[in-house]
């Protein structure tokens, strides 16, 4: 009899998880009440939010791994003041964006991309910015559509030097024992790291709560390990040296106490890229749309300058 509980206990242990998942309620349900618009692409309905009045000067931002595109909320205005109007945007898995599961890999997302623009009817040239993983997303985009982007800007840019959290890593390189790990433990990583963050400079003091309703969303944890894997550990070497020799104005910013995308990527990206411009923020993190958009909108406005 205790063998046959045991064997329950663990079995109830294993599928917990994954029953909680179920309860999750899918992002359509909080459409309702939230700015922006959606539209349906081929591999599913995409939230999107245009800012600021119609010029022909287009930027296009592109969030990272965890935190939808509410995370350039600092720098909208900013950009907005250059004269740019801005198309924010949830990555599949994130925010008010479906949940689509297949691997989230750089041709998952880059289709997405261009079939957003593409029914936006943005067929001429746009700035990019991409942040963390959207830096990814951003510099393919890029090199496989240089006549699409006239400047490209990253913020701590991912596709080089990439460094996980302990958890993250453990479980993208466990299998399915892994996926079980981050259905478990993951919640508990992404509150306590956005909690952190709340706690220290930032232009989103509600970050905690809205990392809350990320994870009250069905599909966004298995979307973050995902693209972890498939997207965030990958080295683009290929991607950067392509836009360097198609002559595309490249500012790239860092933090300079980023644990996630360490200073020794900028050695990385010139050796790929002569001619990408760089500027580091003193004292930040990886954080920076949010905890540095002042020095952000300033590298961006020297930029503008000089190219």
């Amino acid at each position: 009899m205790i063998w046959f509980f045991l064997c329950f206990l663990a079995f109830a242990l294993a599928v917990a998880p994954f029953v909680r998942e179920l309860f999750r309620h899918p992002p359509q349900v909080d459409r309702a009440d939230a700015q922006g618009e959606t539209a349906l692409l081929e591999d599913g309905v995409t939230h999107y939010h245009w800012h600021g009045p119609t010029t022909d000067s287009v930027i296009v931002l592109i969030h990272g791994l965890s935190s939808p595109s509410w995370v350039f909320a600092g720098l909208i205005r900013g950009l907005n003041m250059m004269g740019y109007q801005v198309l924010s945007y949830d990555l599949y898995g994130r925010g008010l964006s479906d949940r689509p599961r297949d691997r989230q890999t750089p041709e998952f997302f880059l289709s997405q991309l261009t079939r957003l623009l593409d029914e936006q009817g943005l067929e001429g040239p746009v700035s990019i910015m991409g942040y963390s993983m959207g830096g990814v997303i951003g510099a393919l985009f890029a090199a496989r559509y240089p006549e699409r982007v006239d400047r490209l800007i990253l913020l701590a840019p991912a596709g080089m030097d990439y460094v996980p959290g302990p958890l993250l890593g453990r479980a993208g390189n466990s299998g399915l024992f892994g996926h079980w790990l981050w259905q478990v433990a993951g919640p508990k990583t992404l509150r306590e790291a956005a909690r952190r963050d709340a706690a220290g400079p930032t232009v989103i003091p509600d970050l905690a709560d809205r990392i809350d309703a990320e994870l009250s969303r069905r599909g966004y944890l298995r979307a973050v390990l995902s693209a972890h894997k498939n997207t965030l550990s990958l080295q683009i070497e290929t991607v950067h040296r392509d836009i360097g020799r198609m002559g595309t104005p490249v500012l790239a910013i860092w933090g300079e106490e980023d644990a996630v995308i360490p200073l020794t990527a900028i050695g990385k990206l010139t050796q790929w890229n002569r001619n990408a411009r760089h500027h580091v923020v003193k004292g930040a993190g990886h954080a920076l749309p949010h905890t540095a958009p002042t020095a952000i909108i300033a590298a961006v406005t020297e930029f503008l300058r000089e190219v």
